[in-house]
């Protein structure tokens, strides 16, 4: 009988092994390799350098043997104050109607996370759509979003002129997302590399344009930039930086927004304000950060600085308030991040998840739902 027994748990472990590396080898939601072809082609820019692209500064990626091992230790000591008690973090619903846009407004509504829709001049532009619940390839891989309801379901949102990815990472390119999305999208901008995913998930290639960073491309009289980020990409246990990461910069005659997708400190927040002038409204990453990855995410501290590098009017933190990817408490970064810009006067906005913002009217006074269950404070994360 023990026998037979240690067969069936062999037997269960051969298949699940074998089942892992056929999800990891056919599955869609790893995207598409970089060919042959592909890695020829990424030889034109000065970012590639081999086989991977690069940072312009050398980069800690927090992958070595000793970081690695305090970061697993931290990850088994847990805190339990890193995901909000379920019902506390609640998105407004917003309608269709809400969001028929007259020409003369820009606003913005979050989703929560680094997702966004931006509505300029009559135009919808949707940045980093990730709709599902999990940022994951697989749904019991990670914790579920805070609020469980999205504002509004993809379905019911406007024509998109555009979509904007940052970067290959789960939490910023989803592929139910873009599934839900591609139908109703004219156009999607994306870093070099990216394109493949969109392509192998069945966006056309007429509809993608990839850039390498300091290219730019055009809607109408307004002006689209990817500018360099600090940071990595992948989808796989293999073949990382195969893809090139990024910012977005959009910029009129009278508007300008800039978007940091993920991202460590650096100069180059200073080079975009020296190249393009100061940003009208900043939404700059302050979330998931850790000790062992600060090359590649920001304290809030540091989002704060990258707001005044930009030369920013107003800056809003985004890449927290709907999932947990790293330990500290789950208000962390909105508490560090507002007690940073007070202290030299820079215009910060949190709005709720779900809330229209009229960008012309901001900043504005409005309560601080995300501390509503303050705890106390873990720079230690």
């Amino acid at each position: 009988m023990v026998r037979n027994l240690l067969k069936m748990l062999i037997g269960a472990a051969i298949v699940a092994v074998i089942s892992g590396v056929l999800f990891m080898l056919f599955s869609s939601q790893f995207g598409a390799k970089a060919s042959k072809g592909d890695l020829e082609r990424f030889q034109q820019s000065e970012y590639f350098l081999g086989k991977t692209f690069h940072n312009l500064t050398p980069t800690n990626m927090g992958m070595e043997t000793g970081s690695t091992w305090s970061t697993l230790k931290q990850f088994i000591k847990g805190n339990p104050n890193k995901t909000p008690p379920k019902g506390i973090v609640k998105a407004l619903s917003v309608t269709a109607e809400a969001l028929n846009n007259p020409e003369s407004e820009s606003r913005i509504l979050w989703f929560g996370h680094s997702t966004f829709l931006l509505q300029h001049k009559g135009k919808n532009f949707l940045f980093d759509p990730v709709f599902s619940d999990v940022p994951s390839p697989v749904p019991w891989l990670g914790t579920p979003r805070y609020s469980g309801d999205l504002p509004i379901s993809p379905d019911l949102l406007p024509n998109l002129d555009a979509v904007f990815i940052s970067h290959d990472h789960y939490d910023h390119l989803d592929l139910k997302s873009i599934e839900a999305l591609k139908a109703k999208t004219d156009h999607f901008y994306v870093p070099l590399g990216v394109g493949n995913h969109l392509s192998l998930w069945g966006v056309d290639d007429s509809r993608i344009t990839e850039l390498d960073w300091w290219q730019e491309s055009n809607i109408e009289d307004i002006t689209i930039a990817l500018t360099p980020a600090r940071h990595f990409s992948g989808r796989r246990l293999t073949g990382q930086n195969q893809t090139l990461w990024g910012a977005w910069l959009l910029k009129d005659d009278t508007f300008s927004i800039y978007f940091s997708g993920d991202t460590g400190y650096g100069n180059h927040f200073k080079d975009v304000a020296d190249r393009y002038g100061a940003v009208d409204f900043a939404l700059l990453e302050c979330g998931q950060y850790n000790p062992n990855w600060a090359d590649i995410h920001m304290t809030p501290e540091q989002t704060v600085q990258a707001a005044q590098d930009l030369k920013a009017t107003v800056m809003m933190p985004v890449h927290w308030g709907a999932f947990t990817l790293s330990l500290h408490d789950w208000n962390d970064p909105a508490i560090r991040v507002t007690a940073a810009a007070e202290k030299i006067n820079q215009a910060l906005v949190i709005p709720q998840i779900g809330e229209i913002m009229v960008i012309n009217d901001e900043p504005k006074p409005r309560s601080a739902w995300w501390a509503s269950l303050t705890t106390q404070l873990r720079s230690n994360f």
